[in-house]
């Protein structure tokens, strides 16, 4: 195996890595509404569990709320149940057909609080990234000590490597920087 398709072989992994950290993103709340924090939500409806987003229709009819419309009147009560387990800190208002969720304006506290998770999440994916590198960097090591990968190409390997990992942080960074300003407004 050359040096290339190694490199070509974890892309795929690298990319699941940001759809991964996009979608773990969406869920923290901002001080904007979005159906993405709450529609794989587990309810819980006649002794089977469903995400949210099999059950009921959901929107944003204003930026600060979720409009959550259930397919079957009999699901507001398991929904509403659902919601509070999660503690997102959304007041649910239930009316016969509907359920809304008002999003308070965030404390200072709470953005610095919320800040500090996304740094995690962005290091947690520094760090799979890291991982990843390290594992095929080990490979081509190992593909020169066998003779199936020249000496040249080992180090040519090295950069390109190094150049894809880099390529990906910086995409990691953005999306946290990105995420890191949503809070602020």
């Amino acid at each position: 195996m050359s040096y290339k398709e190694i490199i070509d072989k974890i892309k795929p992994e690298l990319d699941k890595v940001i759809i991964f950290l996009e979608r773990e993103l969406q869920k923290i709340r901002t001080g904007r509404a979005t159906p993405s924090l709450v529609e794989d939500i587990i309810v819980e409806c006649f002794g089977q569990k469903f995400p949210l987003k099999q059950l009921a229709a959901i929107s944003v009819p204003e930026p600060k709320q979720i409009l959550i419309q259930p397919w079957d009147k009999s699901y507001i009560e398991g929904i509403i149940s659902a919601l509070e387990k999660t503690g997102i800190g959304l007041g649910a208002v239930a009316d016969k057909e509907a359920i809304r969720l008002k999003f308070p304006p965030l404390s200072q506290e709470y953005r610095k609080d919320l800040q500090r998770l996304i740094s995690e999440k962005e290091e947690q994916a520094h760090q799979t990234i890291r991982r990843w590198r390290e594992e095929a960097w080990d490979e081509i090591q190992e593909g020169y000590k066998e003779g199936k990968i020249r000496e040249d190409d080992k180090f040519r390997a090295k950069d390109e490597l190094q150049d894809l990992v880099d390529e990906y942080n910086k995409k990691i960074e953005e999306i946290a920087e990105k995420k890191k300003k949503e809070i602020l407004e």
